[in-house]
């Protein structure tokens, strides 16, 4: 049977389409595809449980780097790293904490086999924050216009990727949000639902930055703009580093987006939420108005 698609001709009508309550795994984007073989193409994903693939990569309109930061993703690695370069010509970073369930070695084969993908080794868990901030140096190193956090374990669905990267022509950093018009979270219990909103609820009572989704760890960032951030002082890790971050691109006066997004339960492996993660985003946030002073930093 074929499944039930909504066509759209570019990425500003896929954003309108969600936020009025199309489910983005039902939705095929043209941009240039013939609309035929893209039906046909979504058809074929969808029902190889890959979600509505495209006739062929989207191309970004700007040179993209996908950061993904891995610990213990044996299972999730190779699936993610192939549903994203399925979706987006883009090319992809692994900064992986020293698994020791091998997820280091399959990157490492994942980055022999293709030139767009590149491995960087940590020794032991050294935190989310760090292994982004690592990200976003090699980014500005080697050239790159845009930046993208993207976890591993499929929380965040591949084909709303190239959605974000689109939509951020006139905002320096673009959130997947769960909590604008047309998100939502899948699979989630009570208890984590009121925890994730209480704590974005908390947030922007505390700091006031206007963003409804501060913990979201699904972003697109222009890199000129992260380079105008002052960085070195960022320390937070988790749901902090989050916040903090969306909060400093507010604070430099950079422009922010949010596009809604189904976030997804993982399915396979363990969260890396924690206590402790929960404690510092918690005792961070308050700080936040003495820590980050206004504007950009002075070269």
């Amino acid at each position: 049977m074929t499944p039930d698609l909504h066509v759209v001709r570019d990425f500003a009508a896929a954003d309108t389409a969600v936020r009025a309550g199309t489910d983005s795994s039902r939705l095929v984007v043209l941009c240039g595809q013939d609309e035929t073989s893209a039906r046909a193409a979504a058809a074929r994903g969808i029902a190889d449980h890959r979600g509505p693939m495209p006739e062929r990569p989207h191309q970004a309109p700007w040179r993209t780097l996908v950061v993904i930061p891995t610990y213990n993703e044996k299972d999730n690695l190779e699936p993610i790293v192939q549903a994203i370069l399925a979706y987006l010509d883009t090319d992809i970073l692994i900064v992986d904490d020293g698994s020791p369930d091998g997820t280091g070695q399959i990157a490492d084969r994942l980055a022999a086999a293709n030139p767009k993908i590149t491995v960087l080794h940590r020794q032991g868990k050294l935190g989310l924050g760090t292994a982004y901030l690592a990200g976003f140096a090699l980014a500005h190193q080697r050239g790159y216009e845009r930046v993208c956090e993207m976890d591993a374990d499929f929380s965040h669905a591949p084909w709303d990727l190239p959605r974000l990267v689109h939509l951020s022509h006139d905002a320096e950093l673009v959130i997947g949000s769960r909590y604008v018009r047309g998100g939502n979270t899948v699979g989630w219990d009570f208890k984590r639902r009121m925890l994730s909103r209480g704590a974005n609820l908390y947030t922007r009572m505390m700091i006031g930055s206007g963003i409804r989704d501060n913990t979201a760890g699904f972003r697109c960032f222009h890199v000129n703009a992260l380079q105008q951030l002052d960085l070195a002082a960022v320390a937070a890790q988790g749901y902090a580093f989050q916040i903090e971050m969306a909060y400093r691109i507010v604070r430099a006066g950079f422009r922010v987006k949010e596009v809604p997004i189904h976030f997804v339960d993982r399915q396979v492996g363990k969260s890396k939420m924690s206590g402790k993660i929960a404690r510092e985003a918690l005792m961070l946030v308050p700080k936040l108005r003495f820590k980050v002073p206004r504007g950009r930093k002075r070269s």
